[in-house]
C-alpha cells in the first residue's frame, strides 16, 4: 500500500477521531439505518473524551454515503471538528462500529481494510486505436486513449495481384496504430503510476500493441481473455467475466507483490553480517528513526501491534521508552500504539505497508511459525546493518 494518501493526517497535531464505520445495504431503511451508525461512532467517541465539534464531524461525514458509491464501510478521520480523510473500505470492519480518540490517528486497520489490489490500467483496444479506463478494486474512471489511421483497415478476399497493395496497405496501418497505441500507453501509465496494465480486445491487435512495449511494461502486462472496445447490449455477458477477470489479475499481482517482499524480508535476516532486514517493535523504532524502512510488513493479529510506544510532533520522534523519548529532542512524550505510530513513520518516508498473512498458511514454503516476522512487525530495509552496528537497542 502507498500511504500518500494518509499525508493530511500528519500535518496536524491531533488528538484525532478515527471511526471505522460498516455501510448499511441497499435496502428500504438503508438512510435510517445508516444514520443510527453514525450516531452511535458520535456517542462512543465522546464517551472516549473527543471534543463535540470534532463528534460532530465525524457524525455528519458517516450519516450519509455519497452519491454514486456503496462501499463496504467507510474510514473516516476528523480532529478540530473537521473531517480530514473520509476513506472508502473494501471490507466492512468485524464490529459495525469502531472509533478511536489518540493523540495519532488509528491508520493501522486500513492496511486490512481499505483496497489494497493495485490500480490497473485498462486499454481497450481495436484496429483503429484503443480507449484507457484506471481500474481499482472500488471504482473506474475514463484515462484517454490513442486514435490511429481508419484506413485502410480491412483486407479484402481476392487474391488478385491488384488488391495486394491494399492488403499491404492494411498491413501497415495496423501495424503504425499498434505503435501509436503502446506509446501512449507507455506515457499514460508513467503518468497514472499504475501497476499493472491490461490489454482487452482481439488477440492479434493486443499482441501487437503489447510487443511494441518497453520490455519493463511488458513484464507487467497481462492479456485479458474477455472485452472488447465498443462494447454493446451483446458483449454484456463478456463485460461482466472482464470484470471478475480484472479483480483476479490485481489479486494475483497483489499476492506476487507480497510474497515477493517477504521472500525478501526471510533472506534478509543477518547471521552475525550484514542484515537486510529488522522484525519487532525495538528493531523497527530504531529502523524508523533512522529513516531505514523500505516496505513495512504488517502481519494481521500480531501480537505486538497494539504494544505501547512513545511519539514526539514528528514522525521520527519514536521510541520504546517514555525516557528515550525525552532524549529523541521532542517535548512531553505521547502514549500510541506501536503500529500507528510506525505507519506514521513509514508514511513520512514513503515507505510502502504491506499485509501479510502468516507464512505457514503459504503453501509450498515450508515456513515455520520461527519465519514469520517476529511479534507481527517485519521490514525490508532501505540500506542495511552492517556487522558489528546495533539493531533494535
Amino acid at each position: 500500500m502507498n500511504l500518500a494518501f494518509l499525508s493530511p493526517l500528519y500535518d496536524r497535531s491531533g488528538p484525532w477521531a478515527s471511526a471505522y464505520v460498516a455501510t448499511a445495504g441497499g435496502t428500504e431503511d438503508a438512510a435510517a439505518r445508516q444514520e443510527l451508525l453514525a450516531r452511535e461512532a458520535r456517542e462512543a467517541l465522546g464517551d472516549q473524551g473527543a471534543d463535540d465539534a470534532t463528534c460532530r464531524a465525524v457524525y455528519e461525514a458517516l450519516r450519509t454515503v455519497p452519491d454514486g458509491t456503496n462501499p463496504p464501510g467507510r474510514a473516516v478521520f476528523a480532529t478540530e471538528g473537521q473531517v480530514v480523510l473520509d476513506r472508502p473500505l473494501s471490507t466492512a470492519p468485524e464490529s459495525r462500529v469502531d472509533v478511536g480518540w489518540a493523540p495519532l490517528p488509528r491508520a493501522a486497520p486500513l492496511v486490512d481494510l481499505a483496497a489494497t489490489e493495485p490500480v490497473c490500467l485498462l486499454a481497450r483496444i481495436d484496429r483503429q486505436g484503443a480507449d484507457f479506463e484506471l481500474r481499482g478494486p472500488l471504482s473506474s474512471a475514463p484515462a484517454g486513449g490513442a486514435e490511429g489511421e481508419d484506413r485502410p483497415l480491412h483486407r479484402t478476399g481476392s487474391a488478385d495481384w491488384s488488391e495486394r497493395h491494399v492488403q499491404n496497405a492494411v498491413e501497415n496501418t495496423w501495424e503504425r496504430n499498434a505503435a501509436l497505441v503502446a506509446e501512449a500507453l507507455a506515457e499514460h501509465r508513467e503518468r497514472t503510476g499504475a501497476e499493472v496494465v491490461v490489454l482487452a480486445g482481439e488477440q492479434r491487435e493486443c499482441v501487437a500493441v503489447r510487443d511494441r512495449l518497453p520490455e519493463p511494461l511488458r513484464e507487467v502486462t497481462v492479456l485479458a481473455e474477455h472485452g472488447t472496445r465498443h462494447p454493446g447490449s451483446s458483449a454484456r455477458a463478456g463485460e461482466h467475466l472482464l470484470d471478475q477477470e480484472l479483480a483476479a489479475i490485481r489479486g494475483a499481482h497483489a499476492e506476487r507483490h507480497a510474497s515477493a517482499a517477504l521472500d525478501r524480508f526471510r533472506a534478509g535476516r543477518g547471521d552475525g553480517g550484514r542484515t537486510d532486514a529488522a522484525e519487532g517493535v525495538p528493531a523497527l523504532v530504531e529502523a524508523a528513526r533512522e529513516h531505514r524502512i523500505a516496505q513495512l510488513l504488517v502481519r494481521t493479529g500480531g501480537p505486538d501491534l497494539g504494544r505501547e510506544v512513545w511519539v514526539g510532533r514528528e514522525p521520527e520522534q519514536i521510541a520504546v521508552r517514555r525516557t528515550d523519548a525525552k532524549t529523541l529532542g521532542t517535548g512531553e512524550p505521547l502514549s500510541a500504539r506501536a503500529d500507528d505510530a510506525l505507519l506514521r513513520a513509514a508514511a513520512a518516508t514513503g515507505a510502502e505497508v504491506l499485509a501479510v498473512r502468516p507464512l505457514t498458511d503459504r503453501e509450498g514454503t515450508g515456513a515455520t511459525v520461527a519465519d514469520e516476522p517476529a511479534g507481527g512487525f517485519g521490514a525490508v530495509l532501505r540500506w542495511p546493518y552492517a556487522e558489528g552496528e546495533t539493531e533494535g537497542g
